[in-house]
């Protein structure tokens, strides 16, 4: 009987010493899975800021009757860490020199985020419509296809508007200059289609204000609240520029370059973040 329980006792520790080296193991496998989850997740939503705070490094600027990268009246500075847009250099009359900021690179499907504050004056020789007016154009044409006089790029807006302090004047509407969109399943009726919710901000204050891209899909938000989402983007094949886009027949608008708008109003950006899918 001795005999037999020192043989079976050597069985036994082999089982219990292999049971744990294999739960060990199973352990650091499992644990491995879950930090090498994490770290897919992090780089694939990853907010980078376009935006430096320092300089216009990653822009190209545009403004109408100026070449490309001309910035005239010093239109788009940095000053204190934001990104202003000032018209002090214009003179008694804007005379309809109206400015595009454009971000450096075409994108597709993505999440912008932006911190903006409309501030001062309206610049002299502004259309009414100029008051603290301004905006995110998108799917918008390559900065070098826009003619020297052309005061606006083809593109989609989200639209960007000021109270005055007692009128409602909600921001967020949808607007194409050469695109079609859907809304409720119909085409837009107008040029501009107002948000479905209704937002206007007084003063001087900062509004935070994101536009998302996905697979045909706008939506608006305003301080973290969607406001309007709308979809299929499309050519309009009598307009002018957008026309030369449609290529072997294709209308639908699946990329473009995202810019900012100089209408006349006096805007600060602070933040400006991108996040790509």
């Amino acid at each position: 009987m001795r005999l037999i329980k020192i043989a079976i006792v050597p069985v036994a520790l082999s089982l219990t010493v292999l049971s744990m080296i294999s739960c060990r193991d199973q352990k650091t496998t499992t644990k491995e899975k879950v930090v090498q989850t994490e770290v897919s997740s992090d780089k694939e939503n990853k907010w980078v800021s376009i935006f430096n705070g320092t300089d216009l490094a990653g822009f190209t600027m545009k403004i109408k009757g100026y070449p490309l990268g001309e910035n005239f009246g010093n239109t788009f500075r940095v000053k204190d860490g934001i990104l202003k847009v000032r018209y002090d250099g214009y003179g008694p009359d804007l005379l309809g020199r109206f400015g595009t900021l454009y971000i450096d690179k075409e994108l597709r499907d993505y999440r912008l985020k932006v911190e903006y504050r409309f501030v001062g004056e309206t610049a002299p020789g502004a259309p009414e419509w100029g008051y603290r007016d301004s905006g995110i154009q998108f799917h918008g044409q390559p900065p070098a296809t826009q003619k020297l006089d052309q005061a606006f790029p083809m593109c989609l807006e989200y639209n960007f508007h000021g109270g005055n302090g007692t009128e409602d004047r909600p921001l967020g509407a949808a607007c194409g200059y050469g695109i079609f969109f859907e809304i409720n399943g119909a085409k837009n009726p107008t040029t501009c289609v107002p948000a479905a919710i209704a937002k206007t901000f007084h003063g001087d204050q900062w509004v935070t204000a994101e536009l998302e891209v996905k697979e045909g899909k706008i939506t608006h938000f305003v301080n973290g609240e969607e406001i309007l989402s709308y979809e299929n983007p499309t050519y309009d094949p009598d307009h002018e520029t957008a026309k030369d886009f449609i290529l072997a027949g294709e209308t639908n608008v699946k990329s473009g370059y995202v810019s900012f708008q100089s209408n006349s109003h006096p805007i600060d950006f602070r933040k400006i973040e991108l996040l790509e899918y």
